[in-house]
């Protein structure tokens, strides 16, 4: 299994810096109709957590606001997919299916890591 999880990590790597965003149905989609659908869309999630993590950090390190602060409170790949859909189902009607999975995720990291400072 680790060695399907480094390709699947690799592959979206890869793919990351010529491909779009992954839309809402596409997960969905995705999740549906492959075998291991849920362990990609998984992986997927993670992956745009922490990019999102990243691009904050370096918001930060760069002297300028970032959009959502950690500040010492629990944030671990595993939370990636409770996050989504729990922004998902709490703001159902502010999403339609092609908006990318990664504004999801970033309306989550700043609706549950609001910065106090």
């Amino acid at each position: 299994m680790a060695v399907l999880a480094r390709t699947v990590l690799l592959a979206l790597l890869a793919l990351g810096a010529g491909a779009h965003a992954m839309s809402i149905r596409e997960l969905r989609t995705l999740e549906a109709n492959e075998k291991d659908g849920k362990l990609y869309a998984n992986y997927y999630l993670v992956g745009v957590m922490e990019g999102l993590r990243e691009a904050s950090d370096a918001a930060q390190r760069a002297g300028q606001k970032p959009p959502f602060c950690i500040e010492g409170r629990r944030l671990e790949p595993a939370m990636a997919r409770s996050l989504y859909q729990t922004e998902l189902s709490r703001n159902a009607d502010s999403y339609e299916a092609d908006m990318p999975v990664q504004l999801v995720l970033s309306s989550a990291l700043r609706s549950s890591y609001r910065c106090t400072h």
